[in-house]
């Protein structure tokens, strides 16, 4: 074919696809085609995670995490301030529960403020219990920039953006073939052949596997861990003001298990990080045999659990039972009853796993011949997806010489 119809396809309709079709669309004037396999966008991590919106605390200075969190927030609230979507910016109490963790403490205080967080609240007992009179513990840090959202809302709001630039989505389009022409790219989906310039690969829990269809080595393996929360009874919901988070360990890259009062003023209390076995595995049940055969042939899946599977273990006992749950919840919030919370929903995360099986922390992005793959997208991709979108439309925008 002499010119594609399309200067830029976007597979994947969660947010950092939508973003960045926004991006190539609104602001480049691009032509851009969204191919979603789902019937609906955000339908598996955009939809269902905490709906935080993430300050930049964590991060190390520097990182991709770091530049994009810090400028990708506030670009978050301004647009769900354009777009009349509900957006609370009602802080994060971080709480140290035991003397060892005062250390972590410490250097989270010190990314934030390397990270330019302003406000930054370094708190006692007693200033816990002023921000949230029913946690416990020695220590905190008070994140005032931090909010909730829901993402899905989000990414239905950017899908009209796109739109209305004259972008194109189509969902129920899951691409199974990709194959190089002179001046661009042929995608095979279920819903016919599709030809671009440029591909933009936002797949998430299937993002190696498009990537290796289409030509790039992703140079990782996604194995995906279930998240599950829980929610705390209508009468109980008073014992959590905003977001409390406990510190995290830096072995692993999961924030922990952590309460999030949500725009719609519930309290969700999760996730934890349990492997599922399968991509889009949503309860224990969930099992697909070419996922399992795909991480067992993997070396990196063995070495990753050779190096986490004391945490991996117990992760899996609070995910069977609900009393070691709620206790691992009461270290945070003492008041806190086996009865005050009940099953609510999970997510899966597609975390990259590197072949010496560590668990990749950063944003990790591949270029290839005319194609961008992101390939670790986790949290706080989310937040800084607006900025994430503008860092891969200026990539595309490169590649096509504009």
């Amino acid at each position: 074919m002499s010119s594609p119809a399309y200067d830029a396809a976007v597979i994947g309709g969660g947010i950092v696809g939508l973003a960045t079709a926004m991006a190539l669309a609104a602001e480049r004037r691009l032509s851009v085609v969204v191919l979603e396999a789902e019937s609906r966008l955000a339908a598996h991590q955009s939809g269902n995670n905490s709906g935080v919106i993430h300050a930049g605390l964590y991060y190390k200075p520097g990182s991709l995490k770091a530049r994009n969190c810090v400028e990708g927030r506030e670009a978050m609230y301004r647009f769900c301030d354009e777009h009349g979507i509900r957006a609370e910016r009602c802080g994060k109490l971080v709480v140290a529960t035991e003397e060892r963790e005062l250390p972590r403490l410490d250097e989270l205080e010190r990314r934030g403020r390397a990270n330019g967080l302003e406000g930054l609240e370094r708190l006692g007992p007693e200033g816990i219990r002023e921000r949230e009179p029913h946690a416990a513990g020695i220590a905190g840090l008070w994140v005032p920039q931090t909010g909730v959202v829901d993402f899905g809302e989000v990414t239905r709001a950017m899908a009209g953006v796109v739109r209305e630039a004259g972008g194109e989505i189509l969902t129920g389009a899951r691409v199974h073939g990709c194959r190089p022409l002179a001046d661009g790219l042929l995608l095979e989906s279920v819903r016919g052949e599709t030809f671009c310039r440029a591909l933009v690969n936002c797949a998430g829990l299937q993002s190696d596997r498009v990537a290796r269809r289409c030509g790039a080595d992703p140079g990782v393996a996604i194995v995906p861990f279930r998240g599950e929360y829980h929610e705390l009874a209508p009468d109980r919901r008073a014992l959590v003001r905003s977001l409390i988070y406990p510190v995290p360990d830096p072995a692993f890259p999961f924030l922990g298990v952590h309460f999030t009062r949500t725009p719609s003023g519930t309290v969700e209390a999760g996730p934890n990080a349990v492997l599922a076995l399968k991509r889009e595995g949503y309860s224990a049940a969930d099992v697909r045999l070419r996922d399992l055969v795909e991480m067992g042939l993997y070396p990196g899946f063995w070495w990753m659990c050779g190096q986490h599977w004391r945490t991996g273990l117990a992760e899996m006992y609070r995910s069977i039972s609900r009393h070691a749950f709620v206790k691992a919840l009461q270290k945070l919030v003492p008041a806190l009853g086996p009865d005050d919370v009940r099953y609510l929903r999970a997510g899966v995360r597609a975390q990259a796993v590197g072949p010496g099986g560590a668990l990749l922390d950063d944003f990790h992005l591949v270029e290839a011949a005319r194609s961008v793959h992101v390939l670790n997208a986790p949290s706080p991709a989310a937040t800084a997806s607006i900025t994430i979108g503008r860092t891969i439309a200026g990539m595309v925008a490169r590649q096509l010489g504009r």
